[in-house]
């Protein structure tokens, strides 16, 4: 990467054959008026994901093989780490987390070291219904709680991290289904990160095959379940996450 600055804000990308959008999505990310590092995840696509992400801009990081979200959010934890970035963000490559919407999730980084894009928060029109309303209500709830702060989107992977959280993940970002979202968020909360939420809006997918389609929403729902219950039995994190920043988001 040319010029680089520890200081600049990494946005991580986890990519599965996402060839017909990830390149309007990693060109949008480019075009804002604040820059911004890229990283696409190549997480085993089989199709043209990878070539179109470098040629549209991105630095590419290719699994060899299919890890879920998980697993390649986790690699792009490790190569911020490695790079010296403090500030990482999450961006989806179906284009449904609107890029221009990335200035205001980093802000939430100044009083929390999470900041989560949500997409309940009275803006928008996204909406979910059956099982899978109900099972985010209550995942909201019981995250809330653990929080002391109201959540209303903890399934959201529109999310930035500080140096704390990057720390944090790095110690513990499982790769099992929702760990990404929710076991993740638990430990990281029970491990002493603060937390927070950003109205967002949601955009439909810009093309590609959804990851979730109507009918597994019951499954879902009993996934989720699953999901807190097996998070909330895990450890609090080992490593020394660094101290509290002062200095706040620039």
């Amino acid at each position: 990467m040319r010029n680089f600055d520890k200081n600049r804000i990494l946005v991580i990308m986890p990519a599965w054959n996402e060839a017909d959008c990830v390149g309007a999505t990693v060109s949008e990310v480019l075009s804002l008026d604040e820059p911004y590092d890229v990283l696409v995840v190549n997480d085993g696509s089989t199709d043209a994901t990878s070539t179109i992400a470098s040629h549209a801009g991105a630095t590419v990081l290719n699994l060899p093989f299919n890890l879920g979200v998980g697993g390649a959010m986790r690699a792009g934890f490790k190569y911020a780490q490695r790079l010296g970035y403090k500030t990482v963000i999450q961006v989806d490559a179906d284009g449904q987390h609107d890029p221009r919407n990335i200035r205001e999730v980093l802000n939430g980084l100044n009083d929390a070291d999470i900041s989560i894009g949500a997409r309940f928060a009275n803006r928008g029109d996204y909406t979910v219904r059956g099982p899978r309303k109900w099972a985010m209500k209550f995942l909201a709830a019981v995250l809330s709680g653990l929080a002391k702060t109201p959540l209303t989107d903890v399934t959201s992977g529109f999310r930035a991290g500080n140096e704390r959280a990057i720390a944090q993940y790095l110690d513990h970002y499982p790769a099992e289904y929702l760990g990404d979202t929710i076991d993740s968020l638990v430990v990281a909360i029970r491990s002493g990160l603060t937390v927070t939420q950003v109205p967002v809006e949601m955009r439909p997918r810009q093309g590609g095959t959804p990851s979730h389609h109507p009918f597994k929403a019951a499954v879902y729902l009993g996934r989720s379940f699953f999901a807190l219950a097996f998070a909330l039995t895990r450890r609090r994190s080992r490593v020394a996450l660094p101290l509290p920043s002062t200095a706040g988001m620039k």
